[in-house]
């Protein structure tokens, strides 16, 4: 069963990459959402089956590398953590496939782009199963190369391309920090299963590393290194520039991305490894400093964003915060409960957008839309959903998993912990604006589209909407039914067992009552006071800009990142590229070399021609002239 949830996938990739222009464009749709889907039922029966019996296995599907003390497989490790990801990708993937089959109808490549996320979809299947660190490298390469296929996916739109390879690189970057923390891994343990390692990682407490002329904990060090990749793979602040762009690709693939894997993959890295990051508590203060100020960062430039799938990529960038530090204050399980509810209303309010930009003929600007509500009803039912669980409304999945990370780290005792906590019920509080905003000006107010009719626009396809629905309902109740087994105080550690590891157990207490009903009331109170002020006294948003100039600017140009990271690494490597081009390649090296030698050749050649007159007496002179000088070479000798 493990076997078939993790090859369908492949099988769809290669059936619909390799046969699509054979079997139809309709058919490589079906096929791949079949397998999927498929794929997403027999998860769902492996995480019942661990929830009741405490299934738990490791399959070996091969061996892979031994070689000394490295040893390595290709396996299926099933335990709860892996379990609760089995799902969130699959479920989550079968609804973007069946979803793709209505978005994509027109696309004269869509087995392609079928292929490419049935790919996307094994990678990341591969990275959470995986019992060593190696195996998880090939699954986090694996997104990150899929990635760079579907957002470059309309290779002929320059901003696409452009879009691609910005991921693609960024992602390097922390790619390489995690393949540091891998390799210092090997160095101290000579292996890199995750069982053995977790084992003797309290061997390393003591020990010291230079690294860079600084003096580490060792483990601290490892930690450090591995949250570098995962700040990559997540879009945490400084590693963060590539999510936005990536909305360059389809609809769909923004959905699969941001909701259930390539971003999801390094918070499942921080709690996968909780065994080596409980040791450091450095690690864990620079998550939670890191996870905070991306939440907020992230939430400040939502609010400025006009872009309807930017927005929500910047909520994706924020939530992750959210479930970074929750992870730093040590509540992994909470990290979790909000990585699992966050994948339902998080690709309800993508999948929604895309509704939304299908009907508008690819309208992305929220301010080209508005007053459509009565047009799009179901569409705009959905939406409303997503957005209530976003923020947190009570009872929906968003109440129950981000208002618990927020009381968690008001609870802990961590340096940082309370501070997490205030800036999650600010952060909390911008999302509710920025999410109401995009509500406002997408479906109500007045029609602005200079390009449409609005007697034109209409819903979306039933393929379109079923899953849609299907992610309300998990918006709604999936907060509601699994709280308790995730972040209840007994039953989750019957739950989780081994697969996350909480040195010193999280506080049992319950915060005051004023401060549990704080972020509920300041998050219903500015549905209201958006409205208010998106709708109905517009103007005093204009006042607000046109006082606050500088500081819109600062947040509409994202904190000035690109600029800066321009600055410092585009344009320095470009100038220092056109210098080792100009000076050294064309002055030095050409010059005295290739061009050199050739022109030495070349005017050898024009001088040795004049020889060739047709003259035999000139050539009777010069070949007397050669014997001359050969017999006295021969007589000095």
């Amino acid at each position: 069963m493990e076997i078939l949830i993790i090859f369908l996938p492949l099988l769809a990739a290669i059936l619909s990459g390799f046969f699509g222009n054979k079997i139809g464009s309709k058919f490589s749709g079906i096929l791949t959402s079949l397998f999927v889907s498929i794929s997403a039922i027999l998860s769902i029966y492996v995480f019942y089956d661990v929830i009741t019996n405490n299934y738990n296995s490791n399959i070996i599907v091969s061996s892979w590398i031994s070689s000394g003390t490295l040893d390595v497989n290709w396996s299926i490790k099933i335990d709860p953590l892996s379990s609760v990801m089995l799902v969130v990708v699959t479920f989550i993937s079968s609804l973007v496939h069946i979803y793709s089959i209505g978005y994509m109808q027109h696309d004269p490549h869509k087995p392609r782009f079928m292929s490419y996320l049935s790919l996307f979809t094994f990678s990341m299947l591969i990275l959470v199963t995986s019992d060593n660190f190696l195996q998880l490298f090939f699954g986090w390469e694996g997104v990150g190369v899929c990635s760079y296929f579907l957002i470059g996916f309309w290779f002929k739109k320059k901003s696409a391309n452009n879009a691609a390879i910005k991921a693609f690189i960024v992602n390097r970057v922390g790619d390489f920090g995690l393949a540091l923390g891998i390799f210092l891994i090997f160095y101290y343990f000579g292996t890199i299963n995750y069982n053995e390692v977790f084992k003797l990682i309290p061997s390393l407490v003591s020990e010291k590393i230079n690294f860079l002329g600084f003096n580490f904990n060792a483990i601290d060090l490892i930690c450090i290194l591995l949250f570098i990749g995962a700040m990559g793979k997540s879009a945490q602040i400084f590693l963060h520039t590539w999510l936005p762009d990536a909305m360059e690709g389809p609809t769909p693939v923004s959905a699969l991305i941001h909701a259930a894997t390539m971003v999801t993959a390094g918070v499942f890295l921080i709690v996968r490894c909780s065994p080596i990051y409980e040791l450091s508590p450095l690690g864990l203060e620079i998550v939670t400093f890191i996870g905070m100020s991306t939440a907020f960062f992230a939430a400040t430039v939502a609010l400025v964003q006009n872009d309807i799938k930017k927005i929500i990529a910047y909520s994706t960038c924020s939530q992750l915060g959210y479930m970074f530090f929750a992870a730093g204050v040590g509540a992994y399980n909470v990290a979790m409960f909000h990585l699992f509810t966050h994948a339902f209303f998080k690709a309800l309010l993508f999948l929604g957008a895309g509704s939304v930009i299908h009907s508008f003929k690819d309208e992305q600007d929220i301010k080209n839309m508005g007053g459509v509500w009565k047009k799009l009803p179901l569409t705009y039912i959905m939406m409303i959903i997503g957005t209530l669980a976003l923020t947190g409304f009570p009872f929906l999945s968003g109440f129950y998993s981000k208002d618990a990370i927020i009381e968690f780290a008001y609870l802990e005792k961590g340096n940082l912990s309370n501070y997490a906590a205030a800036i999650g019920i600010i952060t909390a509080i911008l999302t509710s604006v920025y999410s109401w905003r995009l509500i406002f000006l997408t479906f109500h107010g007045n029609f602005n589209s200079k390009k449409l009719n609005i007697n034109d626009l209409h819903e979306s396809s039933l393929v379109m909407l079923i899953p849609l629905i299907l992610l309300s309902i998990g918006a709604i109740f999936s907060g509601m039914f699994f709280k308790e087994l995730f972040i209840g105080s007994e039953s989750s550690k019957l739950f989780w067992k081994d697969s996350i590891i909480f040195l010193e157990p999280l506080s049992n207490d319950h915060p005051p009552i004023w401060f549990l009903i704080l972020t509920p009331f300041l998050i219903t109170i500015s549905i209201p006071f958006s409205y208010f002020l998106f709708l109905k006294k517009h103007f005093i948003i204009d006042q607000i800009v046109k006082t606050n100039y500088p500081i819109y600017v600062f947040l509409k140009k994202k904190w000035y990142f690109d600029e800066l990271y321009d600055f410092i690494f585009v344009k320095s490597l470009k100038n220092l590229g056109n210098f080792l081009w100009r000076k050294i390649d064309n002055l030095i090296i050409d010059r005295f070399g290739p061009d050199g030698i050739s022109n030495i050749v070349k005017k050898c050649s024009l001088y040795a021609v004049k020889f060739q007159s047709g003259f035999i007496y000139q050539y009777a002179f010069i070949m007397l002239l050669g014997f001359s000088l050969l017999l006295t070479f021969l007589i000095i000798k």
